[in-house]
C-alpha cells in the first residue's frame, strides 16, 4: 500500500519536509558509500536551511506542551491505562527537556569554519570538486568508519530537533483513523463542517497505479485521482476508485 500525506497548515507541511529529509541523511550516513555520504552532508546543509526559515523548535515545544496536557486530562479517565499513560507523559516530558536543552539547533555545525566554508561551495554546481575544495576530497577518502564517526557527530547537534519531531509526528498520525471511501468517476469531495484538521493521510493500493492530486481549505477538501503515463504526463482516472482517508487533528 501506499501513503500520501496532505498537510492543512504550513507547520506541518514544514514536519512533513524535515521528516523527508531526515529519513534521506540517516539512510545515507548508514551506508559506506562515499557518494552517498556527500549526499548526507548536503542533507544535513538543507536541513539547517530549513530550520533557519522558521522557529520549528518554537512550534514542535508548543505541540508537545498541548499533548502533554491532553494527557495529563486523562489521569481521571478511569478507561485509560494509566500505566501506559504515565509512561507516555514521562516519555513527552524527556524528549521536550532534551530539546529545551539543546540550544539553537545546529548551532555549533554553523560556528564550524570548514563546515560553513564546504556549505558556501556547495552552493555553487561543481564547486565542491577536488580541484576547488581538496580538504573535502581528502575527508572523503578517509575510511567509511571515520566519515560515518563525523557525520554522526555533526548530527547528534540536530538529533533532540528529530527526536521531538519524529514523536509530534507520530501523535498526530495516531490520531486519525482510516476509513474506506470509493471516488465517483475518479474524483472524491468531502465537506469539512467547521472543524479543522492538520494532516489528511490517503491510501492506495500499489497494484491501482493511480497517485491523488490534493487541493483543500478550511471548508472542503477535493481529491482528483491521476495516472502516470509512459511520458509520465499525467492523466485523469475517469473510474471509480476505493482508498482510504484519514483526518489527523
Amino acid at each position: 500500500m501506499i501513503f500520501f500525506e496532505y498537510p492543512f497548515n504550513e507547520r506541518v507541511r514544514i514536519y512533513l519536509r524535515l521528516e523527508y529529509l531526515f529519513d534521506r541523511l540517516f539512510f545515507a550516513i548508514e551506508s559506506s558509500e562515499t557518494r552517498l555520504h556527500q549526499i548526507a552532508i548536503s542533507t544535513l546543509f538543507e536541513i539547517i536551511d530549513a530550520i533557519d526559515r522558521s522557529d520549528v523548535k518554537g512550534s514542535i515545544l508548543q505541540d508537545l506542551e498541548k499533548q502533554r496536557l491532553f494527557l495529563l486530562n486523562l489521569r481521571k479517565n478511569r478507561n485509560v491505562n494509566q500505566r501506559m499513560l504515565e509512561l507516555a507523559i514521562s516519555e513527552l516530558g524527556a524528549v521536550s527537556s532534551a530539546l529545551i536543552s539543546s540550544g539553537r539547533p545546529g548551532h555549533s555545525l554553523r560556528e564550524n569554519e570548514w563546515l560553513n566554508s564546504l556549505r558556501g561551495k556547495l552552493l555553487v554546481s561543481g564547486c565542491a570538486a577536488q580541484a576547488d575544495m581538496p580538504s573535502y576530497y581528502f575527508w572523503q577518502n578517509k575510511n567509511e568508519l571515520i566519515r560515518r564517526r563525523d557525520l554522526n557527530n555533526w548530527v547528534s547537534h540536530v538529533n533532540p530537533l528529530f527526536e521531538s519531531l519524529k514523536m509530534v509526528l507520530s501523535l498526530l498520525r495516531e490520531s486519525g483513523n482510516f476509513v474506506e471511501c470509493i471516488s465517483n468517476n475518479g474524483e472524491y469531495q468531502r465537506m469539512l463542517g467547521g472543524k479543522e484538521y492538520q494532516l489528511l493521510r490517503l491510501c492506495l493500493y500499489e497494484e491501482q497505479e493511480i497517485f491523488p492530486e490534493i487541493s483543500a481549505n478550511k471548508h472542503m477538501i477535493s481529491i482528483r485521482f491521476s495516472k502516470q503515463e509512459s511520458d509520465f504526463k499525467s492523466t485523469i482516472v475517469k473510474d471509480y476508485i476505493a482508498f482510504k482517508i484519514a483526518f489527523c487533528r
